[in-house]
């Protein structure tokens, strides 16, 4: 499945993000779980990762994604 690139404003600054269109819809049911708006989410993503190499914020979206899923499963 092609990625899909969407813009974010990040402190201020846009960037773009190329996620899988099923990790947007996860990522926007995320914040809304939350009750956050999309970039205030990908803001705290962005703070809270590395700056290595390959450690990328959409990497490190899917990595939340993934997480947040895992949490609600493992309370199932």
């Amino acid at each position: 499945m092609p990625t899909v690139k969407h813009s974010l404003t990040l402190k201020g600054h846009r960037t773009s993000v190329s996620l899988e269109p099923e990790f947007w819809d996860a990522f926007r049911a995320c914040a809304r779980s939350r009750g956050v708006a999309l970039n205030a989410l990908a803001s705290e993503i962005d703070a809270t990762r590395l700056d290595g190499p390959g450690d990328n914020l959409s990497s490190a979206i899917r990595l939340h994604v993934l997480a947040d899923l895992q949490s609600r499963l493992s309370k199932i």
